[in-house]
């Protein structure tokens, strides 16, 4: 087989994959939304939510599914070394770990803490799978290893930290799946890059999974995605930036804004001396966007843009690059966060 050959067979393997989670997803949400309906998963707006009319809150569990689906046709399309299947296999145990728990959050609306011990669990199920965070790149060149007692809380932490992050980016009609296609795409182009062929399918799998969402939770939303959805978006993504090597740095770059909002409305809400994990107060940027003017469409059409934004400029910088960027946004985030805690919410303009 010659070189042209060879592209084209992985090619081939990518789009079906993508073909097997866009399709999936396309057939089983409709299926989803009435099966919410029935089990009585439906959402009502409540304070602080830009939702308009009750609708069924149980469009993950199709997510969920087709991503399963897609994941069974790439381990058919190519062939895995035992080392990436043990790690796929953590992939899969903690996607299905994630429905009990979001089932019961769809249902009863559990608390901050229930949710909090539930991800805990699930990612230390996928640890025991082998994906950890063992090394992290040197922005001056080179790998440098994490000692076990740094890389399972740092491991740890990357895991809850993607949950919430999704968790809380999902306030708005096709947000969470939009950022979370943009991310997927960006790992993908990553992994060919690095010529992880195998390891690239999984993303632009759960890149279909998203933009075939999309076509029902889109403004104006038909279903919406509810715990299930945002906690599996949060997980897999954390997951797959994992299973080819550590790319922390790619993940972070396209969800830099997402994860800037999450950490200003922790401290806007601690300033104001509110539980940070208690919604209700319009504090995501996406509120803040709406009380200016802007359609909701617009406001999700231009955070994808930043989020693309931020993957280009993982894709192009080199790491010292990337470091000055991060730096940067530190300072921002800093600067931003004193103006929280000295100008408590209810005196904001």
């Amino acid at each position: 087989m010659d070189l042209s050959q060879w592209h084209s067979v992985h090619w081939f393997s990518f789009a079906i994959a993508f073909g097997a989670g866009l399709i999936s997803v396309v057939i089983l949400t409709p299926l989803a939304g009435r099966l919410g309906i029935w089990l009585g998963m439906v959402d009502t707006p409540r304070p602080g939510e830009l939702q308009r009319k009750p609708m069924a809150r149980s469009g993950g569990y199709a997510l969920l599914a087709s991503f399963l689906v897609a994941i069974a046709v790439s381990l058919w399309l190519a062939p895995r070394s035992p080392a990436e299947l043990t790690r796929i296999l953590g992939l899969v145990v903690g996607v299905l770990l994630i429905l009990p728990i979001a089932y019961l959050d769809d249902r009863r609306r559990l608390g901050p803490f229930p949710q909090f011990v539930g991800q805990i669990l699930v990612a230390v199920a996928a640890m025991a799978f082998g994906l950890v965070i063992n090394d992290v790149a040197n922005p001056f060149g080179g790998i440098v290893p994490l000692p076990v007692f740094v890389a399972l809380p740092f491991t740890l932490f990357w895991f809850v930290a993607m949950i919430n992050t999704l968790n809380v980016v999902d306030t708005m009609d096709g947000l969470a799946a939009g950022i979370t296609a943009i991310a997927a795409l960006v790992l993908f182009a990553r992994s060919v890059s690095l010529g992880q062929y195998t390891v690239a399918v999984l993303p632009i799998a759960l890149a279909g999974v998203c933009i075939g969402f999309l076509r029902y939770n889109f403004n104006p939303a038909r279903i919406i995605m509810g715990s299930s959805g945002s906690m599996f978006l949060g997980f897999t993504l954390g997951a797959l930036a994992l299973i080819g090597g550590a790319k922390i740095a790619t993940a972070a770059f396209v969800l830099g804004l997402p994860i800037l909002d999450f950490a200003l409305v922790i401290v806007q809400r601690s300033a104001n001396r509110r539980s940070p994990f208690q919604g209700g107060d319009s504090a995501h940027l996406p509120h803040r966007l709406i009380r200016r003017g802007l359609s909701t469409r617009r406001i999700a059409l231009l955070i994808y843009a930043v989020c693309a934004g931020g993957g280009t400029l993982a894709m192009t910088l080199n790491g010292v690059q990337k470091l000055g960027v991060i730096l940067i946004v530190g300072i921002v985030t800093l600067f931003l966060a004193f103006r929280f805690v000295a100008v408590p919410q209810g005196h904001q303009s």
